[in-house]
């Protein structure tokens, strides 16, 4: 719509109800929804949805089929049963515009020691003009985007011209599963927008992530005859070296790929989680380690698991132990690919208008380290997939917070960008 009085109204109707977001942000926030205990959030959320009169639907990854999918990834101790998707759909009576998803994710990380943080993770405490928590960045500031960017539109006297689906869905931060089900599912649109928190920037390319464990065996003794047996947990650090130069090598081709070879290091590698050993005075028996790994876009999900394979083997051959007992590498959770949103499209057009009406400076992009659910979309069903959302910091790492003026301008930004896109009619 080119109507002048349009975005005031949009801006004046965000305002209205922003203390009602900020609320409804701390209650996302006070769910702790880790991997595994996402349903009760996803069940409040999907009374939060049928009282705005949205269509809901409420599944699980058990219901639709994800083993039969080669993008589908294997779960990390997780029963697909209790995994809950939501899925509230405004349908247009009448269509005359463009659909649109607007999808974010509801997981969020492990806290780590709660004394370690300035306030407590899932208090969701508000000071000075930030919101601090579990999530509260990462990605549930962009989750309450676009529930009140709608929100603000039917304050504003509107609906949308076409179809929207708002997904709020899990597994995003250790297999994408719960993305990939919603298309399972049957849910498409002509575009789509996952408001992840990018400062008002564009991802242009993000990196894909692979994770696998580490699984050494060892003989254990004494130690005051150390000499005699083997430590499993040292093994390890023996493969984990070999790892960090196998990523170096990665990280020098890089700097000729195309969309990264500007970025310094771009391929991260990282040793996550570890266990091992039985007894101080013992010698490790066993150890694990579970890891992290990228790959750029332009390179073969199954290519870089086979190199990480013969790095370990090759490091395995260099040991005198390990060469008679090959360690294993087990794979699960992540196995995706990298995704690049080609330059050009109507809806990176449209989001740019709407930023740059909101924002008076043109929209910036960004090439990331991390992956986002942006692939399933725009790389396995060639729908338009834009990542753009709103600012904060601490993702991943103690006081996660997210700033409040940016969740504000953000909201008005992507309800702008719906009016434009989808077209509006009045309720």
């Amino acid at each position: 719509m080119a109507d002048a009085t349009l975005l005031p109204r949009i801006t004046e109707a965000v305002d209205a109800v922003f203390e009602k977001q900020v609320a409804f942000l701390q209650d996302l926030v006070r769910f702790p929804s880790r991997r595994g205990e996402e349903a009760p959030l996803q069940d409040w959320m999907a009374r939060e949805m049928a009282r705005r009169g949205y269509a809901v639907d409420r599944f699980t990854l058990a219901d639709v089929g994800l083993g039969g999918h080669e993008k589908g990834a294997p779960m990390v101790g997780v029963d697909p049963a209790g995994s809950v998707q939501v899925v509230a759909a405004h349908r247009a009576s009448n269509p005359t515009g463009r659909s649109l998803i607007l999808q974010g994710h509801i997981d969020v990380v492990p806290e780590g020691p709660a004394d370690m943080w300035t306030h407590p993770p899932y208090a969701a405490v508000v000071r000075d003009g930030w919101l601090y928590g579990r999530g509260a960045n990462d990605m549930k500031a962009g989750v309450s985007c676009m529930v009140y960017a709608m929100d603000a539109l039917r304050a504003a006297g509107f609906d949308p011209a076409a179809d929207v689906y708002l997904q709020t869905v899990t597994e995003e931060e250790s297999t994408g599963n719960g993305a990939l089900s919603t298309l399972l599912r049957g849910y498409r649109a002509e575009a789509v927008l996952i408001p992840e928190p990018t400062g008002h920037t564009l991802t242009r390319t993000h990196t894909g992530t692979l994770w696998f464990r580490l699984r050494v065996r060892g003989v254990p003794v004494h130690v005051a005859v150390a000499q005699d047996g083997t430590n499993a947990i040292m093994s390890a650090y023996h493969l984990i070296q070999a790892l960090v130069e196998h990523t170096a090598k990665l990280n020098e081709a890089a700097a000729t790929d195309s969309w990264y070879g500007e970025v310094r290091n771009p391929i991260k590698f990282n040793p996550g989680i570890i266990h091992g050993g039985d007894w101080a005075s013992s010698t490790p028996a066993w150890c694990e380690v579970d890891c992290r790994i990228g790959l750029l876009p332009s390179m073969d999900v199954r290519e870089a698991m086979a190199g990480v394979e013969r790095a370990v083997k090759a490091a395995a051959r260099s040991d005198n132990f390990l060469a008679n007992n090959p360690p294993e590498v087990v794979w699960h959770g992540f196995q995706a690919d990298g995704f690049v949103l080609e330059p050009g499209s109507e809806a990176e057009a449209t989001l740019a208008a709407a930023h740059l009406a909101v924002h008076g400076t043109p929209m910036s992009e960004r090439r990331t380290t991390a992956v986002n659910d942006t692939r399933y979309y725009g790389r396995y069903y060639d729908i338009p997939a834009l990542c753009y959302g709103p600012k904060g910091d601490g993702n991943h790492g103690f006081d996660e917070r997210t700033s409040l003026e940016d969740l504000r301008r953000c909201t008005v930004t992507m309800a702008n960008f719906i009016a434009q896109w989808c077209g509006l009619i009045p309720r």
